[in-house]
């Protein structure tokens, strides 16, 4: 009989290879769909508080070599721009472009996949896996450190 610290550490090994063979973000790279969602997360949440490439690092836990060469990726690719602050020169915010396409049509592909799960499991169901994942990511992250 398996132990609950086992069973915990298979389910969670198990979601996590359903998502990543799954592709939910196959029309782009994974790292550039994540950066997209805290970019448009934020910007529909606290727009007067643009988001820096050090936030971003911070949120993803991105190392910066990489989060610059993925940001100089996406910038290329027209998904997002960068804007050097008024007040302090040394800040760059970093903004989701609007005609984003990739993004929007992988932000609702990922929205259509929860929708259905939503469906199957139910609201109130739903609403206690999103606050137990939120717990469980917290948690995490203060045990890691």
């Amino acid at each position: 009989m398996k132990n609950i610290n086992e069973e915990v550490l298979e389910a969670w090994l198990k979601l996590t290879t359903v998502i990543s063979n799954t592709k939910i973000v196959s029309d782009m790279p994974y790292n550039e769909a994540l950066i997209c969602n805290f970019l448009y997360n934020n910007q529909l949440q606290s727009p007067e508080h643009p988001l820096t490439a050090t936030d971003l690092c911070r949120q993803t836990k991105m190392l910066k070599s990489q989060m610059n060469r993925t940001l100089q990726s996406m910038e290329n690719k027209q998904l997002i721009t960068r804007r050097r602050s008024d007040s302090d020169k040394r800040q760059v915010f970093i903004f989701l472009n609007t005609k984003a396409g990739a993004f929007k049509k992988q932000h609702e592909k990922s929205l259509q996949i929860i929708n259905s799960l939503t469906d199957k499991i139910g609201p109130e169901k739903t609403k206690d896996i999103a606050n137990l994942f939120n717990t469980i990511a917290d948690l995490a992250q203060e045990t890691i450190k």
